[in-house]
């Protein structure tokens, strides 16, 4: 039963970044108005989706936390170490380039820069959220998750 809440959460966490980068955000800037008008959206999208991979990245590690780490399987104990990148990263692009994309648009600071972090940091969860879920998906084999 773990291991498919394990399963399920990763795959909310994995799914939900794929939708908003790969298919709503660039949607958006097909068929908004304005680059200014879908950026706007965007950015409210994103917060959403940090919080919703804090969410599902702490829920996994207090379902790892709940077996000893001994008794995790070889694969999860390698998501585990995923799981807590991706957080981290979210976290930081939320709070750390998020506010300075806001600035540099702004103020006419150097938003290519800090957009590019910000994409390649998603980038960076998205691979991290895919590789807990693969992870994952194989410990059903090996035993409990």
């Amino acid at each position: 039963m773990k291991s498919r809440l394990c399963i399920l959460l990763a795959a909310l966490w994995w799914g939900s970044l794929t939708g908003l980068g790969f298919v709503v955000v660039p949607m958006l800037f097909k068929f908004l108005g304005s680059p200014a008008e879908a950026g706007a959206m965007a950015a409210k999208l994103f917060t959403a989706q940090t919080w919703l991979s804090i969410a599902c990245t702490f829920l996994l590690l207090l379902v790892f936390n709940k077996n000893k780490a001994s008794a995790l399987s070889p694969s999860a104990q390698a998501a585990m170490k995923y799981v807590v990148a991706g957080l981290l990263l979210a976290v930081l692009v939320e709070f750390g380039v998020a506010p300075r994309i806001v600035s540099a648009r702004a103020e006419g600071g150097n938003l290519q820069l800090w957009h590019g972090l910000g994409s390649a940091m998603y980038l960076g969860q998205w691979l991290a959220a895919g590789w807990t879920l693969w992870r994952l998906s194989r410990s059903t084999k090996d035993g409990a998750a």
